[in-house]
């Protein structure tokens, strides 16, 4: 049985915890988030293993990946990606990867896009599962009047990766 391997990274913007199953990012998640049991409930159990504090390689690439971009030298990833969740979660977290570096969208775009539009709750709700910030989007996610609104690693970290992606208008910053 595989296990995933298991390690926090401190970022600027607060602990992270990586997790690699089976050479795949399975999670990439704020340590310190108010879902963190039942997300790391989810995952466990729908790949039928446990974590181990343990290195392995993809630990390194993820963090120089989210180093660079942190630092702007780096707008895509290129690592390989294991969602654990319900197909609609999936689908949703898929649709987060088209959204570009530096734009946001609404939640009410969100669920249009999937053709989901009555759905918005439950689409906004997979949105907050995503066990894999930062790489897959969430946070470029808004409400429908530019408003920032509910981010697991907490509003202030979702500003600062949008103010980082400059994909936040003047009208916004001044909301905080």
């Amino acid at each position: 049985m595989s296990n995933i391997f298991i390690k926090s990274y401190k970022s600027s913007l607060g602990d992270i915890l990586i997790g690699i199953y089976e050479n795949q990012l399975c999670i990439l998640d704020w340590q310190y988030r108010k879902q963190r049991d039942a997300i790391d409930m989810r995952v466990t159990k729908l790949l039928a293993t446990s974590f181990i504090i343990e290195h392995h390689q993809l630990h390194d690439i993820v963090i120089e990946q989210l180093e660079e971009y942190f630092t702007k030298k780096r707008k895509h990833f290129n690592i390989p990606l294991l969602f654990t969740g319900t197909d609609f979660q999936k689908e949703v977290w898929n649709e987060l990867l088209n959204i570009p570096y530096g734009q946001t969208i609404s939640y009410l775009t969100l669920s249009r896009k999937l053709q989901k539009e009555k759905a918005i709750r439950a689409v906004a709700s997979a949105n907050g599962a995503n066990a894999i910030s930062i790489l897959v989007p969430c946070h470029r996610v808004i409400a429908t009047d530019g408003k920032l609104t509910g981010y697991a690693g907490g509003l202030t970290a979702k500003k600062k990766l949008l103010q980082l992606e400059g994909a936040l208008n003047r009208g916004q910053l001044d909301l905080f």
